[in-house]
C-alpha cells in the first residue's frame, strides 16, 4: 500500500502524511567520535525542514529493530532516555520472553506491569499471547462465555497460527497507551517505544497489521487491525530505528530490512544507530597483539561503514564501543552520543 494514501474506514486522524527522501548535501550528522558524516540530520516533511531529533520527539510509537546481538535493546534504552531527560513521557516495550529492559535500567523484572525507571520513563514487558486473550474478554464481556473461548482448542490454534494476530496485539495496546488508555496510575505517554524482535523479524512486525486487516475485515479484530494499520502508516506518528554493528552480516541485514521497508511499507526508518564501533587507532599504536586485533577490528569497521553510507543516504549515527558493563550508565553514556550525533549539544 502506498503511504499518502488512506483505505476505506481508516480514522481520519491517522491517515498517512507525506515524507521525501533526505535531500543530500545537508548539514553534516557527526559520529561519536567528532567527526563529521555527509548525512544529513534534517528531513522535509511536507515541505518543512525539521531535524531528526525534532522528528524522534514529535513521534508517538517508535519501533527499535535490528539483527541479533548488534546491542537492540541497549540502544531502545538509551533513545528512550534520551527523549525522557528532554521531557518527553516515554515507555518502553520489549516482548521478548528473556526481559532485557529491565537489567539495563536497573528496574525490577515488569511481569506486565508497567515499572518506572527514571523520571518520565517507564519499562513494560509484554506477552503477546495474553494480550489476545485480554481482548477477547474484554469483547465478549461475559466471563463464563469468554473461558469457554479461551479454553477452546480452535482458538488455541488460531491464535498460535494466524500470521500477525499477536503483533497486532502489541501495537493495539501501544495504541491504547498513547491514546491514554492506560492504567489510571501511568499518565499518558508522549511515546511508545518498542524494542521489536531481531531484523528477521522485524518487516513482518511492521506490516502484520496490514496484514491482519486485508484477511480479517469485520469484527473487533478486523477494526482494531484497520486503526492500527492506519496509525502505522501515519508518518505523524509513527518511525522506526534501525541498529546494526559494522560488521558484514549485521550491516547485510541492515540493508536489506531497509530495502524491504522501502518495498513493503514504502517508507524508511528515521534513523540508523551503528552500534559499539572500534575507535581510531592512535597516531603511533603499539604492536602489541591486542592493538593488532584492534586494527583489524577497526578496518573491517570502516569497511562496512563505508558500504553502508554508499547504499543509505540517511541518518547514520555511530556509538563506539564503550568499556562500561551493560546497566544504567552503559545506557546513559549510549544516549549522551545519540543526543550528540543527532545535534543536541
Amino acid at each position: 500500500m502506498l503511504v499518502g494514501r488512506s483505505r476505506p474506514g481508516t480514522p481520519a486522524r491517522y491517515r498517512s502524511g507525506r515524507t521525501t527522501r533526505p535531500r543530500r548535501g545537508g548539514p553534516a550528522a557527526l559520529t561519536a567520535f567528532g567527526e563529521a558524516r555527509p548525512n544529513p540530520v534534517l528531513r522535509f516533511i511536507e515541505g518543512e525542514r525539521v531535524s531528526v531529533l525534532g522528528r524522534l520527539e514529535q513521534l508517538q510509537l517508535i519501533v527499535v529493530t535490528g539483527k541479533g546481538g548488534v546491542g537492540k535493546s541497549t540502544v531502545t534504552a538509551a533513545l528512550g532516555a534520551m527523549l525522557a531527560n528532554r521531557g518527553r513521557r516515554v515507555l518502553l516495550i520489549e516482548v521478548d520472553p528473556r526481559e532485557n529492559l529491565h537489567l539495563l535500567l536497573d528496574t525490577p523484572p515488569s511481569g506486565g506491569e508497567i515499572i518506572e525507571a527514571a523520571s518520565n520513563l517507564w519499562v513494560q514487558h509484554l506477552e503477546p499471547r495474553r494480550l489476545l486473550d485480554d481482548l477477547i474478554m474484554e469483547k465478549l464481556k461475559v466471563g463464563v462465555l469468554a473461558r469457554k473461548v479461551l479454553s477452546s482448542p480452535v482458538h488455541f490454534h488460531f491464535t498460535e497460527g494466524a500470521p500477525g494476530l499477536k503483533q497486532t496485539a502489541v501495537f493495539g495496546r501501544a495504541l491504547r497507551l498513547v491514546e491514554g488508555h492506560g492504567p489510571k496510575q501511568l499518565r499518558r505517554p508522549d511515546v511508545v517505544i518498542l524494542d521489536a524482535p531481531a531484523s528477521g523479524h522485524g518487516i513482518a512486525w511492521m506490516a502484520a497489521p496490514q496484514l491482519v486487516s486485508e484477511v480479517i475485515s469485520s469484527g473487533p479484530i478486523g477494526h482494531m487491525a484497520t486503526e492500527i494499520a492506519g496509525f502505522l502508516e501515519d508518518r505523524n506518528h509513527f518511525g522506526s530505528v534501525v541498529v546494526t554493528t559494522a560488521e558484514e552480516m549485521p550491516v547485510q541485514e541492515s540493508l536489506e530490512l531497509i530495502g524491504a521497508m522501502g518495498e513493503r511499507l514504502d517508507r524508511q526508518p528515521e534513523l540508523v544507530v551503528v552500534n559499539a564501533v572500534y575507535p581510531p587507532l592512535p597516531a603511533r599504536p603499539g604492536r602489541d597483539a591486542s592493538t593488532r586485533l584492534w586494527a583489524r577490528r577497526r578496518a573491517v569497521n570502516e569497511h562496512e561503514l563505508a558500504r553502508l553510507s554508499e547504499r543509505w543516504d540517511g541518518t547514520l549515527v555511530e556509538i563506539p564501543l564503550e568499556p562500561i558493563d551493560a546497566g544504567p550508565a552503559l545506557v546513559g553514556v549510549v544516549g549522551e552520543h545519540l543526543a550528540r550525533a543527532l545535534g543536541d549539544r
